[in-house]
């Protein structure tokens, strides 16, 4: 199986890629206990902006930016992590998803993370990032990782779970759901034929 992790930290080190690192192996090893093999494929989106701001202008992707397309659309399940810049996702990020065929996520099992300096932030993935992969189509695990600067280290209290819980119950997810989807193929569910059959609707 293809796993491809989106990692859209500006710094190196920074929390966001360490973010992607713990959700990876959690992914990994909830597959691996399925009985599922999984190669992973890292992008860094900080190494592509140039290629990214390029494609935007001329419609033609560059090698490494293509190649980097290829890789998302061509996974059996995704991990996409992001800052949180102005309240909402980079715009790096955003940039990068706007230069893939709109069509090309659907029904891909999707796990969604983002770091922040502050818990405040946190519902930046319910109003921001979840509803572009909804957009998208694609299919977003349940549980969204949200890692401020407080949750490294922290192990919850007997009220909430701390971020290594939260990690691993998104992995175990996501790995539920690409083991569950054939391998390298988008299966149509009711609502995928569904919404093409509206799509295909003209109202002139």
């Amino acid at each position: 199986m293809r796993l491809t992790v989106v990692s859209a930290g500006l710094s190196t080190p920074s929390s966001t890629r360490l973010l992607a690192d713990r959700l990876t192996e959690s992914a990994r090893d909830e597959l691996a206990a399925r009985g599922h093999e999984a190669s992973t494929e890292l992008v860094e989106l900080r190494e592509l902006a140039g290629d990214i701001a390029h494609h935007l202008v001329t419609g033609f992707p560059p090698p490494r930016l293509s190649a980097a397309i290829d890789a998302v659309t061509a996974a059996d399940g995704l991990i996409v992590v992001t800052p949180v810049f102005a309240a909402s996702y980079s715009g790096l990020f955003k940039s990068f998803f706007d230069v893939i065929d709109p069509d090309a996520l659907t029904g891909k099992p999707v796990l969604t993370a983002a770091t922040g300096g502050t818990a405040r932030h946190s519902l930046v993935l319910e109003h921001a990032v979840r509803p572009l992969f909804a957009h998208l189509r694609a299919v977003v695990v349940p549980t969204a990782v949200f890692a401020a600067s407080e949750d490294w280290g922290s192990g919850g209290d007997e009220y909430t779970d701390g971020l290594p819980g939260r990690v691993r119950r998104a992995g175990a997810e996501l790995a539920t759901l690409m083991a569950a989807r054939p391998v390298g193929e988008q299966p149509e569910d009711d609502v995928t034929v569904l919404e093409r059959q509206l799509a295909d609707l003209r109202f002139d």
